[in-house]
């Protein structure tokens, strides 16, 4: 796991450059981008944990989060709680949820390969899914809340604020996580199964509670994503599921277990999908844009090994 930003300095002051020029060439797509991007590394930082720990690719990562959503919706429209507020039983469901999936499923397949451990998540994604649309069917549903469309206007230029709160969150989960892992007798405890899990075991640490308590709480962060998104999104049974893709790719191209690489990647790939939405008659480009650089970076990648 990486949690030092020296690493990552040519990247940071690439990506201030970046949206220097995007901010004076088009300020409504820097800001869209900014809060796009947040939202994808919030998204993507616990399932980076995961894979650095677990070394699991869980694709029911994003259906996940679409339980969490169903299950405020359903606080908000019968007992009428604010989504806000209902995260914190939507947190301790994903986290009791992924805690026993993972202990009838995940658990069995950790030393069998990515092939098993794909076709397993996927399995549970399926399951997901196609519970969701027994009990809710396929209808999109909303939830709206008078604060979250609520806007400001600097100089002539209007934008709403609410959305502005999925970058400040992101940034309190990145230093929430590597506080955690580096000041903590469980995050060291979690960082040494990272590195080195058979060391870890030989020296008493309960390599099978680290790995449970990665994967339980990882969704269980979900449970916050889902509480600030759902007042400003539609919600329907595969809406987590794009999440899965995106947050595999920004995993992909911030490297393995680089937490400060995830919100750097997601933040560059979100103001680049903002700027291809602005462009007239070319916003369908922006998600073949988004995996295209993925691919340049892996090739490249491969191509570094190589030599």
């Amino acid at each position: 796991m990486s949690f030092s930003l020296k690493k990552s300095y040519r990247l940071l002051l690439l990506l201030i450059l970046f949206m220097v020029i995007i901010g004076i060439w088009r300020p409504n797509a820097l800001l869209d981008g900014l809060q796009r991007g947040s939202l994808y590394a919030i998204i993507a930082l616990p399932l980076a944990l995961v894979l650095g720990i677990l070394g699991v690719l869980n694709l029911a990562h994003g259906d996940f989060l679409t339980v969490g959503f169903y299950l405020i919706y359903m606080l908000y429209s019968r007992f009428n709680l604010d989504p806000l507020v209902s995260i914190v039983p939507a947190v301790l469901f994903l986290i009791l949820l992924s805690g026993g999936i993972y202990l009838l499923t995940v658990k069995n397949v950790l030393k069998d390969g990515h092939l098993n451990q794909l076709l397993i998540t996927f399995g549970i994604s399926l399951v997901l899914i196609e519970t969701i649309n027994i009990i809710w069917t396929s209808r999109p549903r909303n939830v709206y809340t008078d604060y979250a469309y609520s806007a400001i206007e600097v100089g002539g230029f209007r934008f709403g604020t609410y959305e502005l709160l999925y970058i400040l969150i992101a940034v309190a989960v990145l230093v929430a996580l590597q506080w955690f892992l580096k000041n903590t007798r469980l995050g060291q405890a979690t960082f040494a199964v990272g590195q080195n899990p058979k060391g870890a075991r030989i020296v008493g640490i309960n390599v099978n509670f680290v790995y449970l308590f990665v994967f339980s709480v990882s969704i269980g962060i979900l449970g916050i994503v889902a509480g600030f998104m759902l007042p400003r999104t539609a919600i329907f049974p595969g809406v987590g599921s794009p999440f899965s893709l995106k947050s595999f790719a920004l995993a992909a191209m911030a490297g393995l277990g680089n937490l400060n690489g995830i919100l750097i990647a997601g933040v560059t790939l979100g103001i680049g999908e903002a700027v291809i939405n602005s462009i007239p008659n070319y916003g369908g480009w922006s998600d073949i844009v988004f995996f295209g650089v993925l691919i340049i970076v892996i090739i490249s990648r491969s191509y570094r090994r190589a030599r």
